[in-house]
């Protein structure tokens, strides 16, 4: 992950295979930003939450630290599974409470495709 250029880069040994525009937390304060390092897939996974506190909920959520804090999901929808269009329009930028946001499709992919374990690196 590129928090610079709201991009993350899915890679095969040193080759990028697949490029998702994204959006990382607002980095305003300690509380919405998101952790730099590296870190590994964890095992906790799924099709869908909703966090009562945000009022947002979201599809294809796979965490990548603290087991469930920190999560690649869709872009926010409300508690009945619509996206919020105000804030899907803001994919390619700072906009979340620290989570990295993606499209649908690549939000789903990530949920199929990237196994625990699999390192993520996000400068």
């Amino acid at each position: 992950m590129n928090v610079k250029e709201q991009k993350a880069y899915i890679k095969e040994g040193s080759n990028t295979i697949y490029t998702m525009m994204i959006s990382s937390g607002l980095d305003q304060t300690k509380d919405d930003a998101t952790p730099k390092g590296s870190f590994y897939v964890e095992p906790e996974r799924g099709e869908w939450f909703f966090s009562e506190g945000y009022q947002e909920g979201a599809e294809y959520w796979v965490s990548w630290k603290n087991h469930g804090e920190f999560l690649f999901h869709s872009v926010p929808m409300t508690k009945d599974q619509k996206v919020i269009k105000t804030e899907a329009e803001k994919l390619g930028t700072k906009a979340s409470h620290g989570c990295i946001r993606l499209t649908i499709p690549d939000a789903k992919w990530v949920f199929e495709n990237i196994p625990e374990h699999t390192k993520v690196v996000i400068s």
